[in-house]
């Protein structure tokens, strides 16, 4: 039996693992006919500064900026590609629940392929793996995506 996927999400963090997910998301999506979203997810703990401060809302609109040029990159990139039904999406919160749940509930996601982890052995144990967290959580198929698009 052959599977076919409509909306497939693909989150990006300007990492080299996502960056291989975004290449394949893309081939897949062309073969597929289907919807890409593209997402980053800017986690909301990142915006406590040291001491309990806050970070001020000119850096946090302009972290909001600079990803928004960085998805509109990859969707273009994903249309010259030949893929036309692509959508950019930035969201706030914790990346895991946002791609693993929050995400695919409010999009109707079939596929999710996720960048293997960037994190070393130490920092897994001591923050786990949004990866890991994706593939056990999910409530459709996710692609760990580990090799170059012709691999």
């Amino acid at each position: 039996m052959d599977q076919e996927y409509t909306t497939i999400l693909v989150p990006v963090d300007g990492s080299d693992e996502s960056d291989l997910a975004f290449h394949k998301a893309v081939k897949v999506a062309t073969t597929n006919h289907a919807h890409l979203d593209i997402l980053n997810v800017l986690d909301t703990k990142q915006f406590v500064g040291g001491y309990g401060g806050m970070i001020s809302g000119d850096a946090i609109y302009q972290l909001t900026q600079d990803a928004e040029k960085y998805l509109d990159g990859l969707a273009e990139r994903a249309k010259k590609a030949g893929l036309d039904d692509v959508a950019i999406h930035i969201r706030f919160g914790n990346p895991k629940t946002v791609i693993a749940t929050d995400f695919p509930h409010d999009h109707h996601t079939d596929l999710i392929m996720i960048g293997a982890t960037g994190l070393n052995a130490v920092e897994r144990v001591l923050v786990g793996s949004v990866t890991e967290y994706v593939n056990r959580t999910a409530p459709c198929d996710v692609l760990i995506v580990k090799t170059k698009t012709n691999d």
